[in-house]
């Protein structure tokens, strides 16, 4: 399967509205294709050397490598986190997937 220009962007909100919000955004601006959210999840990490417990609400942003910084800087954008996941990953994918999600996407 030839689709190495896939990327997955993950990211985190603390609120089911914050990340519909943003993922709705990134389909509008052409950033993503699409953007699952799920949730409520439970997170546990340590953050400023105290091991904590919340909360969120999960985004997967599918889009492509000619769009990975764009969609990272709007997602950051979009964040009230200090410091947000942003955990991109490149995908394998049918080429039908692959041709719809570089359809969808555009690159400014």
């Amino acid at each position: 399967m030839n689709t190495a220009e896939l990327i997955s962007i993950t990211t985190t909100f603390a609120s089911r509205e914050a990340a519909e919000a943003c993922g709705r955004r990134l389909v509008e601006l052409r950033l993503a294709a699409c953007v699952q959210v799920d949730g409520p999840i439970t997170s546990l990490y340590r953050w400023q050397g105290v091991v904590e417990t919340a909360v969120e609400w999960r985004c997967v942003c599918k889009t492509t490598d000619a769009c990975e910084a764009e969609c990272a800087a709007a997602i950051l954008a979009a964040h009230d986190y200090d410091t947000p996941q942003i955990a991109i990953a490149r995908l394998a994918g049918s080429p039908a997937y692959a041709a719809w999600v570089r359809e969808s996407v555009t690159s400014t």
